[in-house]
């Protein structure tokens, strides 16, 4: 199975829109309810190909290139969690979307998770993903920041196909050829090898620490939340999940077994079905 081959039967367009002067990429397909994906670090928007064609059944999907990553422009500045978020509610506006079902997957889960703290207005349901933003383990923030640097630094596409490797549970089954290709393409674009220590900050004490996402912030999320995260996820174990649960009121957690950082990807009939029925507002599937 390709990329190719999971949209083939989509409708769907890829486009750029101007976000608060960000040239930002953008997938969309479908119609109703707005749904907005948002990709972990040093993603981009194909981390929920297996996703897009189930919900645009029901929904008006966008998946986003964050600020900085992919083929989004950024910024002379640091990509603080402050930076991400103005930026999604600037292609918000930019789109004319009020308020939005919001999807983030690690740190696209740690800036969806302050927008809808902080803009309750904006969010409608909340999916967090294996989110990032409730602890500080230098151990994960090195292997992140030293994994990513090798594979953008080197032109050994091996060392691509590493960093995708870590974030699953089974990389033989969920890291193709062409994703590697995809983001190794990416990882060498000039733009994207400039910015990359900006990129990486949060994976740095002094700019994670106060970005964390703080027991009063997720106690004001409103919105109805479901906490998605792999039993085996190799940046956060499952007590880190369970926290996260106890901290949101009224939250739903599912636990993947045989999953490791990407849900969404490495199960995604079992993922699509979750998040369906719960944006749906149904019970469990």
């Amino acid at each position: 199975m390709t990329i190719w081959t999971e949209l083939a039967d989509l409708p769907f367009r890829v486009d750029f829109v101007n976000a608060g002067g960000l040239r930002t990429r953008t997938l969309r397909a479908g119609s109703g309810d707005p749904v907005v994906f948002l990709h972990g670090t040093s993603g981009h928007l194909e981390a929920f190909v297996r996703n897009l064609p189930a919900h645009a059944r029901h929904f008006s999907c966008h998946a986003l290139d964050m600020l900085g990553h992919g083929y989004t422009d950024g910024g002379d500045f640091p990509y603080r969690i402050g930076r991400y978020v103005a930026h999604l509610l600037d292609y918000l506006d930019a789109v004319g979307v009020q308020r939005a079902h919001l999807v983030g997957e690690s740190l696209g889960g740690w800036v969806a998770a302050r927008v809808a703290s902080d803009h309750p207005d904006r969010v409608e349901r909340l999916t967090l993903v294996a989110p990032g933003g409730t602890v500080a383990n230098p151990a994960v923030m090195e292997r992140i920041k030293t994994s990513t640097t090798a594979a953008v630094t080197s032109d050994d596409i091996a060392l691509t196909r590493e960093r995708l490797e870590l974030l699953m549970h089974d990389p033989a089954k969920d890291v193709s050829d062409e994703l590697v290709a995809i983001r190794h393409e990416i990882y060498h674009r000039p733009q994207f090898r400039a910015a990359l220590p900006r990129l990486l900050c949060l994976q740095e004490m002094e700019n994670r620490r106060p970005d964390l996402l703080t027991p009063e912030q997720l106690g004001r999320i409103a919105a109805p939340t479901l906490i998605v995260w792999g039993a085996q996820n190799p940046f956060g174990d499952v007590p880190e999940a369970q926290r996260l649960h106890a901290a949101v009121p009224g939250s739903r957690l599912e636990i993947f077994g045989e999953c490791g950082h990407w849900p969404q990807h490495e199960h995604p009939d079992r993922f699509n079905r979750l998040n369906l029925a719960f944006l749906r507002g149904e019970g469990p599937p």
